[in-house]
């Protein structure tokens, strides 16, 4: 849940035209999703359906996920997962600054990978996050970034692992794996 969102929304737009201002993560197509492993052999995929961010033309970029929107297509772990390993928080968030004179080149059509740091705050706990990214301009006034490769968060690294506990023996579960795969596709729009 390492939700790297908050990097590629600064990925995105950092490869605005040097005019826009401010650019607006589009949360109809945007998605930060992370799988887990149970019983070593059961594998399965979870996505935060409510994102909101901006990139300003500082290339600051602010992403924040509404913690309470997890889908794991459970109803009870979704209520558990709420509960016990975020602990009743609300959002997760995740910042970077981003050289926006690297992006502004791109034309429309045109892309470009791009290493990204930043950080992710979750529950009083900020993670360094390390970010792979792949920038595609699809037009003057849009962008969108998504990891080039899968960014892998450690349970014990983002403070949760007393809630995954909790939800592997309310599952009775043999285990769970504690580390976790987290990909993320950006939409921005130029404001």
């Amino acid at each position: 849940m390492k939700f790297l969102k908050m990097t590629t929304a600064a990925c995105v737009l950092t490869a605005a035209p040097a005019f826009a201002t401010e650019w607006t993560l589009d949360p109809a197509t945007s998605s930060v999703s992370f799988g887990s492993i149970k019983n070593d052999y059961i594998g399965e995929s979870h996505v935060f359906s409510r994102l909101s961010g901006s990139v300003g033309s500082d290339g600051t970029v602010n992403v924040d996920i509404d913690l309470s929107s997890v889908n794991t297509n459970i109803d009870i772990r979704n209520e558990r997962m709420g509960a016990h390993v975020f602990n009743g928080a609300s959002t997760a968030g995740l910042s970077a600054q981003i050289d926006m004179a690297a992006l502004e080149g791109l034309a429309p059509g045109e892309s470009m990978t791009l290493a990204v740091d930043g950080d992710l705050s979750l529950m009083g706990q900020d993670v360094p996050v390390f970010l792979d990214m792949f920038i595609l301009r699809v037009s003057d006034n849009q962008v969108m970034a998504s990891t080039n490769t899968a960014t892998y968060l450690s349970t014990e690294e983002l403070g949760v692992d007393a809630g995954i506990d909790v939800l592997q023996g309310l599952a009775s579960l043999d285990s769970i794996t504690r580390v976790t795969p987290v990909t993320l596709r950006f939409m921005f729009n130029a404001m």
